[in-house]
């Protein structure tokens, strides 16, 4: 078992409030401020890099969107005044667009039904092409306001501001292009918590990156098309309409321009002031759904010791109290999400009905036509639609960027991934030293004293000593999952510092005390470790670690499915898996933590003689308390809190009246019978 301490560090996570506080332990302080805000949207948007051509597709397609909307008003007007009302076109002083000329030519001299014959084969055109009102094409699955019910919506969805074929065209290359993208940042962000920093992983809960992975992630596409593809075709779209309001309706009502004008910095100051509460609440509503998952991770992980102590209905109740904080998380950022919205709209809804009672007051005095009403409540309509976006486009935004600062968070946290591109180590010939090693975990607690050891390629090398005296932690420096806090681990004279941390590990087996076994068939566990390996190589690592004698009993022998992390084998059995595993790598290091601790006496003598025969050509390192086991070895490294007391075989040692060493054996009631021998 690990010897590291669970670090105990008080989460800064709180809410508005400042009472509660959440599960993460790294991540800890997660308030974003604007510029930070600001950079996790710059790295967004550096995600469309890795989908160039769908995204100049995506591009493309919506921009052939802008023009129908253009249209439509302008259709209304003709309907209402020429073909209802029967008016000549050109009665009032609005002037058409030129955009609209190539229509007016079309129905120029027809009649009211010939007017309505020629617009409905133009919008039935469009109907089948972009889908008339250009209302939009999305796929969305129902779900809850939860995020983590969102979360595959967000990730499959995909949508266009048209219909019909072209805004088919546009939903499929939207679809594609979001699932790319978040399959690259998931990808990404699962392969840098695999190779976190022991130190880290002993904190972060996996609930918490399961939730980060599946739930959070899927957040970055979407937030990088609302800062770039949403707010371009939002102004353009804005500008559009104002250059027509101005050209068609800027002799007649020059009020309805500086009203349309306006409402952008209205709309941005409106809903400004209420971004930071939004990006707290959401970042605590995401805290609290990862602590959710984490509550359920551990219960379930752990679910023999809950039934074997009774506490289903303690259990039962945390994971409840735990989910109802998730639920209270999300109503909070709804509340504040709505009264930004209701404030905004309100304003808008001020502005709409002042334009209303303007225009109408320019119908009834023969000024415009009620045609025209129609064209400037379609216009005024977009304008406010488009420029509202920007009101609460960085409103909208917050929970995403909230989501997406955990993602870049653990991205960008130190792992053993940023030590890929140094020397390559080929194979260990040396063997490993430690000079003048201390290692401090974050908690405080130092765990080694100024080590200073050589452990030769060729040797079987037991690392004993009490508990808590630091062996598991010296062994962890070797393939480096513990990196030492100053001093040098040097491996055939390279410090493993300067190493590539993969060629490394190549290089180096370790088996750990806990039974790491996957769901898979026993075939399948041995070849994870080694590919390459022969029937030949899996048998022998198998009769070695004494596994044959329950596996020549099984109905499927070696192809044999495990259950969950093995548990369909005993402790015994699994313990001699784990170390057949070992073995069948045939790497230059091997170590094995307490590896007879479950062993009968027979199958231990059988793997100690395998061992010593193993170490002829590599570095074995063995972490034990059996003095069976220990006994053997070439070297008996003794540690006592966390300084090597002791270096020399088992006589040698056993023969000094001064030594730790004997003194530990004899502590352990052993030393009358292994000093007869």
């Amino acid at each position: 078992m690990s010897e590291s301490a669970t670090t105990e560090r008080p989460s800064l996570i709180r809410d508005v409030f400042g009472k509660n506080q959440f599960d993460d332990r790294i991540d800890s302080k997660p308030d974003i401020g604007t510029a930070e805000a600001l950079s996790i949207i710059g790295r967004c948007l550096a995600l469309l890099a890795k989908v160039p051509g769908l995204f100049c597709a995506k591009f493309v397609l919506r921009m052939g969107l802008i023009f129908p909307g253009l249209l439509l008003p302008w259709m209304a007007k003709i309907v209402i005044d020429n073909a209802i009302l029967q008016r000549p076109i050109g009665g009032t002083e609005v002037v058409f667009p030129p955009f609209m000329d190539p229509i007016l030519a079309l129905i120029e001299g027809k009649d009211p039904v010939g007017i309505m014959l020629t617009l409905t084969t133009i919008y039935f055109v469009m109907l089948i092409t972009i889908g008339g009102r250009v209302k939009g094409t999305a796929a969305r699955l129902l779900a809850g306001r939860e995020a983590a019910s969102q979360s595959e919506n967000t990730i499959s969805q995909g949508s266009s501001a048209g219909s019909g074929l072209w805004g088919l065209a546009e939903f499929m290359v939207d679809v594609r292009m979001t699932q790319s993208i978040a399959n690259n940042l998931r990808s990404r962000l699962f392969d840098r918590l695999s190779r976190l920093p022991m130190t880290a992983l002993d904190d972060q809960r996996i609930g918490d990156s399961l939730y980060r992975v599946l739930h959070d992630a899927p957040e970055a596409p979407e937030l990088a098309y609302q800062t770039t593809l949403w707010p371009f075709y939002s102004l353009l779209g804005a500008l559009l309409n104002l250059y027509i309001l101005q050209y068609s309706f800027g002799e007649v009502s020059p009020e309805l321009i500086w009203i349309a004008w306006a409402a952008i910095p209205m709309a941005f100051f409106t809903t400004f002031p209420f971004s930071g509460a939004l990006r707290r609440t959401n970042q605590n509503k995401r805290a609290a759904g990862s602590a959710t998952t984490n509550t359920m991770e551990e219960s379930m992980s752990n679910v023999a010791a809950v039934q074997s102590l009774g506490a289903g209905d303690q259990e039962h109740k945390r994971f409840a109290a735990k989910s109802g904080e998730s639920f209270l998380r999300e109503r909070y950022s709804m509340i504040v999400l709505i009264a930004t919205i209701s404030l905004a709209s309100g304003v808008f809804g001020i502005a709409a009905f002042y334009v209303s009672i303007l225009v109408s007051d320019r119908v009834i005095d023969g000024v415009m036509s009620p045609g025209d009403f129609a064209v400037l409540i379609g216009i005024y309509g977009q304008i406010a639609g488009q420029i509202s976006f920007f009101g609460i486009f960085w409103i909208k935004i917050q929970d995403r960027v909230a989501a997406v600062r955990r993602v870049f968070f653990l991205l960008d946290y130190e792992s053993e991934g940023d030590r890929t591109g140094g020397a390559t180590l080929e194979q260990i010939s040396e063997g490993v030293e430690f000079s003048n090693v201390n290692f401090s975990y974050p908690n405080g607690h130092q765990a080694l004293d100024d080590i200073n050891l050589q452990l030769r390629t060729g040797e079987l090398i037991a690392l004993v000593g009490p508990t808590g005296s630091g062996k598991t932690t010296l062994a962890h420096m070797i393939p480096s999952m513990l990196t030492p806090t100053s001093g040098q681990v040097l491996i055939d004279g390279h410090d493993v510092m300067t190493l590539d941390i993969g060629s490394l590990r190549e290089q180096v087996t370790y088996v750990f005390q806990e039974h790491l076994l996957l769901s898979e068939s026993i075939r399948d566990n041995l070849l994870f470790t080694n590919p390459a390996a022969t029937e030949a190589d899996m048998m022998d690592a198998l009769t070695t670690a004494g596994c044959m004698e329950f596996i020549d009993e099984l109905n499927n022998g070696i192809d044999t499915v495990l259950g969950r992390s093995g548990d369909t084998l005993s402790v015994g059995q699994q313990q001699r898996l784990s170390i057949a595993r070992g073995l069948v790598r045939d790497s230059s290091v091997l170590i094995l933590d307490e590896p007879t601790a479950a062993l009968d006496p027979a199958t231990e003598n059988q793997l100690v003689e395998s061992l010593r025969s193993a170490s002829a050509s590599r570095l074995v390192v063995v972490i034990a308390h059996r003095l069976s086991t220990i006994r053997t070895a070439d070297r008996i490294v003794f540690l006592d809190e966390g300084r090597v007391m002791d270096v020399g075989s088992h006589d040698e040692l056993m023969a000094n009246q001064d030594s730790p060493y004997r003194e530990f054996v004899e502590l352990q009631g052993d030393a009358e019978g292994m000093a007869q021998k």
